[in-house]
């Protein structure tokens, strides 16, 4: 059978293009129902300021590993897990080891020469290079049966509204950095779109609803459900952000006397929820395949309250190894963001493949990063490196050692995984040896 646009199928069935946002991801109203191609994606996330390698690395290699303090919240998902110690990036030249190791992070190249100041190393630019999570969106981008409407979605939480090396780390090419959207808002709007009036939001359901409920009869009732899923996830999110609206800020805007500290607000917990479940949704429906989830930036300086930490993170992180209160805020920060890692992990977990071919999370590879290895001594040496899920048939459950492996191999790997079989990534010298063996070694 000859297939036709979606926006023209949507159009014979009398059905507006506003609703193609709900319903794009749904096969059995294309007739495509457990036949489709399997959908593999990406997602990366990003914490700052390297972690607390005690409470990180098991003590033991292999399939016996256990988890340390901070990745407990990934119990449920040991044998969807491969911890990978032993990733270096080895990338050399002008600029702090913050701003290499954010904005090399992805890229896996060299800063361009430029004129921001950072520590007492030589100032530099942005990175001279297309970041990961970009080069395997254009490589999807560039087949029709991969094609999605966005490519990818850059998330952010608590980002300061600034840019420079140290908080970006998605790149479209040289010089060109992409800023992650960290107001769940803003990012609902770009999703599913929004119209203002007199009275402020204006539900995009109202205007879909009768839509809907005609395209519903001609569902699977596992599409049903994800739909009603879907609109659902929308309408708690319009009356969150109405209610947040009346409070208060959802970014988080820059302090005006010390720019060097974040106050992050202290609704950072509720809208890290919001933008996970938005980026659930999107994969559901298919909007995108390639994500990207940044917290804060190098050398961020958020205060957790929510967690009885006042501190600034960055500060903490420099305190010697023998702090013990130190250490132990710093743990508690890492075990933070590994709960909203596992959260990521659950919500796919949770979610059906639409066209059934199991979770959503058995098609989907997240990797959790950092720009530092340890913070106190800036070392880009041990990055965390925690892969999860199916999308990448790896070889899961394992924790590896590897033998100071450059970062660009890791990316080639994962490109690999997607079906972008790359001979080189980022700096071509440190690209040597090719992806890594992540099935059978």
């Amino acid at each position: 059978m000859t297939s036709i646009p979606r926006r023209d199928f949507l159009r014979h069935l009398g059905i507006s293009a506003a609703a193609l946002p709900f319903i794009g991801g749904l096969g059995s109203l294309y007739g495509n129902q457990g036949t489709a191609p399997r959908k593999k994606r990406l997602v990366i996330m990003f914490s700052p300021n390297g972690t607390v390698q005690e409470k990180f690395w098991p003590d033991a290699a292999g399939k016996d590993f256990q988890f340390k303090s901070i990745l407990e919240p990934l119990a449920p998902f040991r044998d969807k897990t491969l911890l990978l110690k032993g990733v270096y990036n080895k990338i050399q030249g002008d600029g702090d080891r913050h701003m290499r190791g954010m904005s090399c992070l992805l890229t896996a190249t060299e800063l361009a020469p430029g004129n921001i100041q950072g520590g007492s190393d030589t100032p530099a630019g942005w990175a001279s290079g297309i970041s990961i999570d970009q080069e395997i969106k254009n490589f999807l981008q560039g087949k029709a049966e991969t094609q999605t409407r966005f490519g990818s979605l850059e998330f952010g939480v608590a980002v300061p509204k600034r840019a420079d090396p140290w908080t970006r780390m998605s790149y479209a090419g040289a010089n060109k950095p992409v800023a992650p959207i960290d107001d769940p808002s803003q990012m609902l709007g770009k999703l599913y779109g929004k119209m203002q009036d007199k009275e402020g939001l204006v539900s995009v359901l109202d205007h879909v609803s009768g839509d809907l409920k005609r395209i519903s009869t001609k569902l699977s009732s596992e599409d049903r459900a994800l739909l009603d899923e879907h609109m659902n996830l929308v309408r708690e999110m319009e009356g969150e952000i109405a209610r947040q609206s009346q409070q208060k800020d959802m970014g988080h805007p820059m302090p005006e006397i010390d720019p060097t500290i974040e106050l992050v607000n202290d609704n950072t917990p509720q809208i890290s929820r919001m933008q996970i479940d938005l980026l659930v949704n999107s994969f559901a429906n298919d909007m995108a395949r390639v994500a990207t989830l940044q917290y804060m930036r190098s050398v961020g300086e958020a205060r957790m309250n929510w967690l009885g930490v006042q501190e600034g993170h960055h500060t903490l992180s420099h305190e010697p190894d023998n702090n013990a209160d130190a250490q132990a805020k710093l743990e508690k920060i890492n075990l933070w963001f590994a709960g909203e890692f596992a959260y990521l992990a659950k919500r796919l977990a949770d979610t059906p493949e639409p066209g059934g071919q199991g979770s959503m999370l058995d098609n989907t590879l997240l990797v959790w990063t950092n720009e530092l290895g340890k913070g106190n001594s800036h070392t880009l040496d041990d990055i965390p490196m925690v892969l999860l899920g199916g999308g990448g048939d790896f070889t899961m459950g394992r924790s590896l050692v590897l033998d100071k492996v450059p970062h660009n191999r890791l990316w080639m790997t994962i490109a690999k995984a997607m079906g972008h079989d790359l001979q080189s990534f980022g700096n071509t010298a440190l690209s040597n040896g090719g992806a890594l063996d992540l099935v059978t070694v």
